[in-house]
């Protein structure tokens, strides 16, 4: 059954349109501004260097819509590596990073830094730490407190597919290896700012990191490392290791990066916790036997239940390449992944992922953006999952680039799945038997460091 726009999304595809039109007119045979410095990063540094603080952080939000009962976003069959995030999101998320350094002397900084987050309306912390840097007369930070160490994500899902963090911790960074990279220790908790439910699991976690290793001419690898322990009452503990190879100007402008990953029990494939033990505390009156209901509600204590669901641990294998480019006018991201899950009480899933965005400057600032992507997922004895799913964009920056943020964002979505998909997501997406959906929406997307 084909899809009718209703008279909101024919408006913003015929402004679309004029945009468009407007920014061919605008068009020079000037090259874009392929090698210029980032226009953003610039002005943040200039802040921080007037005011003696530091500003980092990440932004998205706007307007969306969809058909009656249909989702605005979160088309995706549920994979690390199957979001892509274009015209896919539907929500509101800001975080916004501050810190600062007190300089000690004789080469001794400490600071203190803070992040909060707000996604959708609702409030949480991602970091707040301390770190003192200097003391053993070289890079090397010590720190304490909630941080997370992000070290590479696919941009184009959403992913960070390599991080430790998000928990109360303590560790040291940027520990030199005399020429042969950089290492990073570090100790953590499941506890954290926003877990108010306490940690049921007694679960525990060592990450390392040993970064930047130089490998070939552009080409620098790294290897992570995490080991979970805990009282669990299913599965048990486990642990992590990843390997993944940088390669700069592997063509000039393109840049690749290569990822093979595993895990097991309570460990994340990224070095995280996976999937620990709920625990939901809830608070009411204790009724004692032999009395009647009159009297027990004028006597009961008011006590507080705890209640806690066991979590399966799992194997987990990943593989991934991804690549990224920026050729004059023409950039872009692509991935290919594949991804394996078999839970300790389950049976195996098998995901794959293959897709990319381009993007390409039509004037000073504006460029036009198509991403297209088809994901499967393979469950044991069960049909096979399909989504297939593509966006086109005009879009406004600072220049053209394909990282160049801000970027403001006017978009049409179409995503269409199989019957064994809507089965499977019957309660979203896949309600009422769907098998696709289009969606429009203006969006505007920021980071700054």
């Amino acid at each position: 059954m084909r899809t009718k726009p209703n008279r909101l999304s024919a408006a913003v595809l015929m402004l679309s349109a004029s945009l468009c039109l407007h920014a061919q007119a605008q068009q020079t045979d000037e090259p874009p501004q392929a090698e210029a410095k980032d226009p953003t990063k610039e002005f943040v540094k200039k802040i921080n260097d007037a005011t003696g603080l530091e500003f980092w952080g990440y932004g998205r939000g706007g307007f969306f819509s969809a058909g009656k009962g249909r989702l605005k976003g979160g088309y995706s069959l549920g994979g690390d590596l199957q979001k892509y995030r274009l015209g896919n999101e539907g929500d509101n998320y800001l975080e916004f990073g501050i810190g600062k350094r007190f300089d000690m002397g004789e080469g001794i900084k400490w600071g203190v830094f803070y992040m909060p987050t707000i996604y959708n309306g609702k409030s949480g912390t991602a970091q707040a730490y301390f770190s003192l840097t200097g003391i053993f007369g070289n890079a090397a930070t010590l720190w304490a407190g909630q941080r997370y160490h992000r070290v590479q994500d696919v941009h184009i899902v959403d992913k960070w597919v390599v991080e430790d963090g998000d928990n109360y911790g303590a560790g040291i960074d940027d520990i030199p290896l005399w020429g042969y990279g950089r290492l990073n220790v570090a100790l953590h908790t499941a506890d954290s700012v926003d877990n108010k439910n306490g940690n049921p699991n007694n679960a525990k976690r060592i990450n390392v990191q040993w970064r930047d290793i130089p490998t070939n001419p552009g080409g620098k690898l790294t290897v992570t490392g995490g080991l979970i322990s805990g009282d669990f009452a299913k599965g048990r503990d486990g642990g992590a290791l990843g390997l993944m190879h940088i390669q700069k100007d592997l063509l000039p402008g393109l840049n690749n990066t290569f990822i093979v990953q595993a895990s097991s029990g309570h460990a994340s494939l990224s070095g995280k916790f996976y999937n620990l033990d709920n625990s939901t505390t809830t608070t009411g009156l204790l009724l004692p036997p032999g009395f009647g209901l009159e009297n027990t509600l004028l006597f009961a204590p008011l006590v507080e239940r705890t209640v806690i669901t066991p979590q399966a641990g799992a194997k987990q294998r990943r593989i991934l390449d991804s690549v990224d480019f920026q050729f004059g006018r023409f950039g872009g991201q692509g991935l290919i992944g594949y991804q394996t899950t078999r839970p300790d009480n389950g049976p195996e899933t098998k995901d794959f992922s293959l897709g990319g965005r381009v993007s390409y400057g039509i004037a000073k600032y504006t460029k036009l953006l198509a991403e297209l992507s088809t994901t499967r997922r393979s469950t044991d004895d069960q049909p096979r999952q399909t989504l297939n799913k593509g966006t086109i964009a005009v879009a406004f920056s600072p220049n053209t680039d394909f990282w160049t943020r801000p970027e403001f964002r006017i978009y049409a979505t179409r995503a269409s799945w199989n019957k064994a998909a809507g089965d499977a997501n019957a309660t979203s997406f896949g309600a009422n038997g769907r098998r696709n959906a289009t969606t429009f929406g203006i969006q505007m997307e920021a980071w700054w460091e």
